[in-house]
């Protein structure tokens, strides 16, 4: 309950009280790394239903994956090519696969509260 309060204080602070104007050359990093933070996100969720989840790793993963997605997102436009497109779609299969492991794990959780 506290991490979805703690995401719509934010969520409110950040779009009410601290309005901020990204230009647009910098737009597509930043959709990037939000979408790897995002899927680092569905993840830790994924894996604490699973009784798996590792701070470290989550933290690691969190600020690496928006980093390297960014950093390819930066290369691909120095070398004239589009190479965001890959993190895109690296981060966006995973986030629907980290979905699926969710709403298959809530689904067979009611299942089983119904048949008891």
């Amino acid at each position: 309950m506290l991490p979805i309060l703690g995401m719509i204080i934010g969520l409110i602070i950040g779009v009410f009280f601290i309005p901020v104007n990204i230009p647009q050359q910098y737009s597509i990093y930043l959709a990037v790394a939000i979408l790897a933070a995002l899927d680092s996100v569905f993840g830790g969720v994924a894996s604490t239903l699973q009784g798996k989840f590792n701070m470290k790793i989550f933290i690691s993963g969190f600020f690496g994956n928006a980093l390297l997605a960014a950093a390819l997102a930066y290369i691909g436009d120095q070398l004239g090519l589009q190479l965001y497109l890959a993190a895109i779609f690296a981060f966006g299969n995973r986030i629907f696969l980290n979905f699926a492991l969710i709403r298959r794990y809530i689904l067979n959780k009611s299942t089983k509260k119904d048949k008891i």
